[in-house]
């Protein structure tokens, strides 16, 4: 299902009418990960030119990346790397998609603020998210949650055409073989994942670290067992430290040219890099 931000439509609207000469209008689809930044990043250009406007739009990263290959949206966010089948695609489409890296995420393990549990490692994530995995209840991690009826763990995922449903069971169900629990309660966007969390005192999901809020609480991981558990931040991604972490990308139609071009050098200038650390993602570089 694809997911607008109707903000961005009016802005689109606005910097036509409100300047003179003529204007471009770029289309921004893809990650939901990376919808909230992406509507920033374009009202932010929007107040250092007049002659490009954008509209910005979710739905997942292959939704977007399906409508770069069908030739129907200037740019793709995607909080993954295209597959082999998609550039095969794309080739046939007469596409060929140009990988843009804009910064960083990472994946926090989120639980409802009640929830004590104080760390968990990678191995743990697995069992309990993954098809086949025992742990299926929070006494079996030493979690009392004081109330019988909320042992079983309720587990938030994304539905599958999501980048982050993607990097997680790479990263953390062991690959492309990898299969979540049928169980899994699977949910639209990011933010669908906070809020259920926030509002189901068993769950556990995983999203975007941007998408913290005061109702969860980001449980720290630990990489292997004996390690040290390391809490999501900017600087703990930048540093490799956290092990649920990801590049993120933007795609094109060939090499970007024009205001297209002036867009993406925009993004990854300090000026765009500061919008997205603004909004709770690690940037390129430090600032």
């Amino acid at each position: 299902m694809r997911r607008s931000l109707p903000i961005l439509l009016v802005l689109t609207l606005t910097a036509c009418w409100r300047r003179g000469g003529t204007h471009v209008e770029l289309d921004n689809l893809g990650s939901d990960t990376m919808l909230e930044v992406a509507g920033a990043w374009a009202e932010a250009f929007d107040k250092v030119q007049d002659h490009i406007a954008l509209t910005v739009s979710g739905g997942g990263s292959g939704t977007g990346i399906a409508a770069l290959i069908a030739g129907d949206v200037d740019i793709a966010n995607s909080s993954r790397k295209l597959k082999p089948k998609e550039l095969d695609r794309a080739k046939k489409h007469g596409q060929n998609p140009v990988e843009h890296h804009v910064g960083y995420d990472g994946i926090a393990i989120y639980v409802h603020k009640s929830n004590p549990i104080e760390w968990l490692t990678l191995d743990q994530l697995k069992q309990m998210f993954g098809d086949g995995g025992q742990v299926v209840r929070w006494s079996q991690l030493g979690v009392d949650l004081h109330d019988p009826s909320l042992d079983a763990i309720v587990l938030a995922s994304r539905q599958n055409n999501s980048g982050t449903y993607e990097y997680f069971r790479e990263a953390v169900l062991g690959g492309s073989k990898g299969r979540f629990k049928p169980e899994c309660v699977n949910l639209n966007g990011s933010k669908d994942v906070v809020e259920f969390c926030s509002m189901t005192r068993s769950a556990i999901g995983y999203s975007g670290l941007a998408y913290a809020t005061p109702h969860v609480r980001m449980v720290p991981v630990v990489k292997k067992a004996g390690g040290a558990p390391v809490t999501p931040s900017n600087s703990t991604v930048l540093d490799g430290t956290y092990p649920i972490a990801r590049p993120l990308y933007m795609y094109t139609n060939g090499d970007p040219v024009g205001p297209i071009k002036e867009y993406m050098d925009w993004i990854k200038s300090d000026a765009g890099q500061r919008v997205l650390q603004a909004h709770g993602y690690p940037p390129l570089r430090p600032l």
